[in-house]
């Protein structure tokens, strides 16, 4: 019995069930040699004890055993059972003591506050409660969603990346490249749907849309760039931007999108044109040609996100300010695994070559590139076509989501103003001027309700800020009109606390 325990404790496997039990006894093992409570030389159980020890199958103990022999944390000694190898582990630096000081007082730590030139620190974010995961209501951003996500097709492009005749095409230092798979599949498939064409030297490949901001404004914005921004506009953009300290001209939004005739003097406009963010609004075609004439006529660049282009559910796409280019003044930035899972982190940049070539040294010196097996395996899903379907798919259940959301804020909280978007996964809601979304917000949190507030999205946010976003990739369609009685019920509460008449619901 003193001996099962002693096992069962040593190889105790851990509740992982997305992994195999067997990988589970293996990290089991790995951790107990690598924790020192496994010295080299120690004998183990035979696959059989440690079976009936454990209460799992022989074959899996005989399994695992296997593998840690090949991968040399074990050894198998004829007629003798196995045993940890001698040189399981890596050496290691054995502690030291430290030099012994002559001043007590210069071993302070650095003042890193003083010493850090450029903070982002207290900046307006999209910031989520650390364990928002658990909340039964997110209406935020920055999950993918269980339901849509192509499992199966997914793992088939990672496994046949990682075939012997694959690796080829990702394993070597590509220093300032990309893989050419994975250009030639945004260039022939995934631009010319917005109406762009692109040579191979115009696209670089980026860790996600914010690291393409953050290769501009780095490229091309110091204290006196004049930068033109949506207001209110994409929060991410302007922390990224604000690292460079350039002016920030805001910018009104309409119906129609971001207001050109009264723009000031600018040197780069960054815009959100398929569907602004946060309001949804679609930027018309009729404004689209008059910004780039207005670009031409004084002389600065349009840098424009695709927001979303992909999830349109009434009316015809509108083409690209790309596409519409004819003097190279807009710089394109589009997102390859957005609609996949935010956490995969793939974007890309399309521009002149010369203004692509700066960028690509200067991504070299940041990060070299992005992960390419992860850019060849996203080429393989591009494709065999799985990105289209998996588009049409997030399609459906977003359009189902905001009819959802739509009908929930009707019923529950018809004092709530929004409209309709063409397309996207958000709600841009405006409450009774009297609510501030951030109050609104707190009391929603313990009801299990977030929602992102309207101020992170504005340079200047009023008080109080009748404005937020439903996010709405990370809640299934089932819990969206449980999740807006709950945001009811908070607004109630808030209207209690502040005197204010509590909403009076349609039906």
């Amino acid at each position: 019995m003193a001996q099962t325990i002693q096992w069962a404790r040593l190889f105790e496997i851990a509740e992982r069930p997305a992994l195999p039990l067997q990988a589970r006894l293996r990290g089991a093992v790995v951790q107990a040699i690598g924790e020192g409570r496994l010295a080299a030389g120690a004998a183990l159980p035979s696959s059989r004890e440690l079976a009936a020890q454990l209460g799992i199958s022989r074959n899996t103990v005989t399994a695992a055993y296997l593998q840690l022999v090949d991968e040399g944390f074990l050894e198998a000694r004829p007629r003798s059972g196995v045993f940890v190898a001698p040189q399981s582990l890596l050496p290691r630096a054995e502690p030291v003591e430290p030099w012994p000081r002559a001043d007590p007082a210069r071993a302070r730590a650095p003042q890193w506050e003083a010493r850090t030139r450029r903070s982002l620190l207290g900046r307006p974010t999209l910031a989520k409660p650390e364990r928002w995961r658990e909340s039964p209501y997110p209406f935020v951003y920055g999950s993918h969603d269980a339901e849509l996500f192509p499992v199966e097709e997914f793992r088939e492009c990672c496994v046949k990346s990682l075939a012997r005749s694959q690796l080829p095409s990702w394993t070597p230092d590509f220093e300032t490249g990309d893989v050419p798979e994975l250009i030639e599949q945004i260039r022939t498939r995934l631009l010319p749907q917005r109406g762009v064409f692109a040579l191979p030297d115009e696209i670089l490949v980026t860790v996600g849309t914010q690291h393409a901001y953050y290769l501009l404004a780095e490229a091309l914005f110091d204290e006196t760039t004049r930068v033109g921004l949506e207001e209110p506009g994409h929060p991410h953009a302007r922390t990224s931007f604000a690292l460079r300290r350039p002016v920030f001209l805001e910018l009104p939004v309409d119906a129609e999108g971001v207001v050109v005739d009264t723009m000031p003097p600018l040197d780069y406009l960054f815009v959100t044109p398929s569907h602004q963010s946060p309001t949804t609004a679609t930027l018309s075609l009729e404004r689209r040609q008059w910004l780039l004439r207005r670009a031409e006529l004084a002389d600065f660049v349009v840098i424009e996100d695709d927001y979303e282009a992909e999830n349109l559910y009434a009316g015809a796409p509108m083409p690209a300010l790309k596409s519409l280019d004819r003097s190279g003044r807009v710089v394109y930035v589009g997102s390859v695994s957005k609609s996949l899972s935010p956490a995969l982190r793939l974007g890309y940049v399309v521009a002149s070559r010369e203004l692509i070539a700066e960028l690509r040294a200067l991504r070299h010196a940041m990060v070299r590139h992005p992960s390419t097996f992860l850019q060849h395996a996203y080429a393989l899903f591009l494709s065999l076509g799985h990105h289209a379907s998996h588009a049409r798919r997030v399609n459906r259940a977003m359009r189902e989501r905001l009819d959802a959301a739509a009908a929930a804020l009707r019923a529950e909280l018809p004092a709530f103003e929004f409209a309709m978007p063409q397309g996207g996964a958000s709600l841009w809601v405006r409450a009774p001027a009297w609510v501030d979304a951030g109050e609104l917000a707190t009391i929603a949190c313990a009801h299990g309700v977030l929602i992102e507030v309207g101020g992170a999205f504005f340079a200047r946010p009023p008080y109080p800020c009748p404005y937020f976003r439903l996010r709405l990739s990370s809640i299934g369609v089932e819990r969206i009109g449980a999740g807006v009685r709950a945001l009811a019920a908070a607004y109630d509460e808030l209207a209690a606390a502040r005197g204010e008449r509590p909403r009076s619901r349609a039906h």
